[in-house]
């Protein structure tokens, strides 16, 4: 009886205890997700901001053409005098229904929002032209263009569809995503030196590198990473160099030599794994140097990181 009394009295506190346990993980998952989806819908809007802006206050005004779905738009707008935000939505739609299945319905939700704002924002806000030089107006529109681009990207969703449209093509044929962009902006970049001429569509090209530059700064981040993969007898000395000398984390593997003559046991070793930016390249050279001047160092370039000892410093502590 004791025993049953016993089991009895314990086993709502266990299950108490995994209820509570369970709740505590459920909420701390919830917590993290919507500050996950806080940052991404502030980060599509600033994005939102940035092309109505590169839009409204400098391609529009001066009559310029960008690269992809926006392009097409400012296309169209030129040839039929319609706003160009309703072409915006019309021409972006298809490929919004396409990230629906090709990438998920989170992503395609947020492209709508985020292409509707972009719309509205382009019909009703009407920004002073910044500028006439039709230089400018190509290298800052295609920024902030860009810039809006890249930010909406990072915020999970689209404001201009070619990417989606690279993307399912590059699973359905030989091209890559890179070459089936170029390809579909050549043609767009053809079609406006036949239509307009040749000197508009040589300032679209250059609009259209501004854009597609910034994008490729936001999205790969601002600062670039390296990761050094160092192979040497002192393994354990460069680990410290990387440790106390730089202040940055390392992993070690376990490896072996793999050159040997037939017949002979492999070497085994340790392989010193670390990733720095690239400011801190130079001196994590002189660092190893110091210990193997003969060790075989790989060093490949990384888009981010998270996590980790990796921190952001200033460069005025960069020494």
């Amino acid at each position: 009886m004791q025993l049953l009394h016993r089991l009895f009295s314990e086993a709502p506190a266990d299950a108490v205890i995994n209820q509570n346990s369970g709740h505590s993980d459920s909420s701390r998952s919830s917590h993290i997700e919507f500050q996950h989806e806080v940052l991404e819908i502030f980060t599509l809007l600033l994005g939102i901001a940035s092309t109505t802006f590169g839009l409204a206050g400098f391609l529009i005004p001066n009559s310029f053409i960008d690269g992809g779905i926006v392009g097409v738009s400012l296309i169209a707008t030129e040839l039929t005098n319609i706003e160009v935000s309703w072409f915006i939505i019309i021409f972006n739609l298809p490929f919004v229904v396409l990230a629906y299945s090709v990438i998920g319905k989170k992503f395609a939700m947020k492209s709508v929002l985020g292409i509707t704002l972009l719309s509205i924002g382009v019909h009703f806000f009407h920004f002073p032209s910044v500028t006439e030089d039709p230089i400018l107006v190509a290298a800052f529109g295609g920024f902030f263009v860009g810039l809006g681009i890249g930010l909406a990207i990072r915020g999970g969703a689209i404001l201009d569809g070619t990417e989606v449209l690279a993307i399912y093509l590059s699973r359905k044929t030989s091209l890559s995503v890179g070459n089936v962009i170029l390809i579909f902006n050549l043609i767009i970049f053809s079609v406006v030196a036949y239509i307009f001429s040749t000197e508009i569509a040589l300032y679209a090209i250059l609009t259209y590198f501004a854009a597609s530059r910034t994008i490729d700064f936001v999205i790969d981040g601002i600062e670039e990473y390296i990761g050094v993969t160092i192979i040497s007898e002192k393994s354990e000395e460069m680990r410290l160099a990387i440790t106390e000398s730089m202040g940055r984390g390392c992993t070690i593997y376990r490896g072996r030599r793999g050159y040997s003559k037939n017949g002979e046991d492999l070497q085994e070793t340790d392989i010193v794994y670390t990733v720095i930016t690239r400011l801190e390249m130079a001196r994590l050279k002189t660092e190893l140097e110091k210990v193997d001047e003969e060790a075989f160092i790989i060093m490949s370039s990384i888009k981010d990181t998270k996590g980790g000892m990796i921190k952001k410093k200033p460069i005025k502590k960069i020494h």
